[in-house]
């Protein structure tokens, strides 16, 4: 049973290193098509994008990482990424822009770095 919940733990900090990195990769097309050309600025920077990121990105991460702490017993990837979730959150605080995009960014390198630590010390 507890390989299988390793495996599990595994998939979803996966899950979240991939949404981190989704997220990023949005921010940085809607700061550069918004800007740079002017298009999707509708789509991209809708606020339910941003709502529902952060409660997947929630969700994953309190179980993944919350998992992973209880196992490893290492308060680095938990802080770590509680800290990216709190900024994430801050985003949604902030007028959508550059303030927002940042404070983003800054969440989900946080977050994704804290995933990455969860399944170092899983080994």
């Amino acid at each position: 049973m507890e390989r299988a919940s390793y495996s599990i733990r595994r998939v979803l900090d996966r899950a979240g290193i991939w949404l981190s990195s989704l997220c990023l990769l949005h921010c940085l097309a809607t700061i550069i098509l918004v800007s740079a050309l002017g298009m999707g600025g509708q789509l991209l920077l809708a606020p339910e994008i941003h709502r529902y990121g952060l409660v997947m990105a929630l969700v994953i991460a309190a179980v993944a990482i919350g998992w992973g702490a209880l196992r490893h017993r290492k308060a680095a990837p938990f802080v770590t990424a509680m800290m990216g979730l709190t900024f994430m959150g801050g985003a949604l605080a902030v007028p959508h822009g550059l303030e927002e995009a940042v404070l983003t960014i800054i969440g989900v390198a946080l977050v994704s770095t804290g995933h990455i630590l969860n399944l170092r010390h899983s080994h």
